[in-house]
């Protein structure tokens, strides 16, 4: 249903404003969950793509990480969806309705569109209460609605506080009840955790991830961190150039990479050359492992790059073995170790620090589980190169 004053009320950063509805039934907490699609999306500034022909599908009721290095293209989409910035090709669909697409441009306010911004872009003027009521028309239903999302933000009787005095990660929850208090059929959250110190970012990504789920909204945010993405979305689209080059869930984009760029940058990963020896058999540093993946097939003969993640890589103390462990790490949770083979080959390997020998500790090295193999791409490495230089 339109709101009788929308055309009249202008939008601020963190508002959704609801406008022609699309299909769909609202959820428990009135959130109409409704997917996206966006089909060839193309859009240039100058002489720089930053979409050069994007397609991600994105469905009802889900929490999607666009994930990338900076200048990858993932805020513009973002922007696209937004209704921020018009493409220059291609199409964008909020629950089947198009919002943007050749000869269509719907404005912002008129998307369903709720944005959480990086800042949050709170009032400092305004109680939360009024806050996360801004977007709201006046009437009888306003104030339990603003209730029901403090409520569901965790933040039930605090309505009477100034944005200065909550936390970071209060502030994060206020905006994110402020987008979603219009009933949005999409949430967009740009880099939701950033501003966050490391402790305080895992506790509120699982607010977040818990409040969405909460409210049946569909949502997007992007990040550039792996672990973020990883650990808090339902896809994991992964962007590269202005193009959605792979998107999975989490567990499938980390165990079965698109291409060796992918498994690069979507968490640790050693990269060996090998030798295609058999159905399902490659011949590298570590000897003779299963692979799997389209180039598993490809029979003998074949020269490869051989992806193995360091909790793949196992360690065996042994006096005689020519490996050696050294630059041990402990993070807590788990550590990391550096093995040298001995053709000179280093290798990452991860476990508990019970697990992992001393350093300078002699090792045996074996590896765990299937391996995936990818053909010799001298586009991706040259793609590679250039990351690890940004980086």
């Amino acid at each position: 249903m339109t709101r009788p004053d929308a055309k009249a009320h202008r939008p601020v950063p963190g508002e959704s404003v609801p406008g022609e509805s699309g299909s769909g039934d609202p959820g428990v907490h009135g959130v109409l969950a409704l997917g996206v699609e966006i089909a060839g999306a193309r859009k240039a500034f100058g002489p720089v793509a930053a979409l050069d022909g994007a397609n991600l599908s994105i469905e009802a009721g889900t929490l999607t990480a666009v994930l990338g290095p900076s200048g990858c293209g993932k805020t513009t989409l973002l922007r696209s969806v937004a209704g921020f910035e018009r493409l220059d090709q291609g199409s964008v669909s909020v629950g089947g309705r198009v919002v943007a697409g050749p000869g269509v441009h719907v404005p912002p306010e008129r998307r369903r569109v709720g944005i959480v911004p990086q800042e949050q872009a709170l009032f400092p003027h305004l109680s939360v209460t009024a806050n996360v009521g801004f977007g709201l028309p006046r009437g009888p239903e306003r104030a339990p609605r603003v209730e029901a999302m403090l409520e569901l933000a965790g933040l039930a009787g605090l309505g009477g506080r100034m944005p200065h005095e909550l936390s970071g990660g209060q502030q994060q929850r206020v905006a994110l009840a402020r987008a979603l208090a219009p009933a949005p059929s999409v949430v967009l959250l740009d880099e939701p955790f950033a501003n966050l110190d490391a402790a305080l970012r895992v506790t509120i990504r699982t607010e977040v991830r818990r409040i969405l789920r909460a409210s049946g909204a569909t949502a997007m945010f992007v990040t550039h961190d792996q672990e973020e993405a990883l650990s808090t979305a339902d896809t994991v689209a992964v962007m590269r150039a202005g193009r959605v080059v792979q998107a999975g869930t989490p567990d499938e984009v980390y165990r079965n990479p698109a291409d060796l760029w992918v498994a690069r940058f979507v968490g640790d990963a050693n990269i060996l050359d090998g030798e295609l020896v058999g159905e399902g058999k490659v011949s590298c540093a570590l000897g003779v492992l299963e692979c799997r993946g389209e180039r598993a097939g490809a029979g003998h003969g074949g020269t490869v790059r051989v992806v193995v993640r360091p909790e793949q890589v196992r360690l065996t103390p042994s006096p005689v073995a020519g490996a050696v462990l050294h630059d041990r790490q402990y993070f807590g949770h788990d550590a990391l170790a550096r093995v040298t083979l001995p053709d000179g080959t280093d290798l990452v390997a991860r476990g508990t620090a019970a697990s992992l020998p001393p350093d300078r500790t002699h090792v045996s090295v074996g590896c765990e589980g299937e391996v995936v193999a990818f053909a010799i791409d001298r586009a991706i490495d040259r793609a590679i190169d250039r990351a690890v230089d940004r980086a």
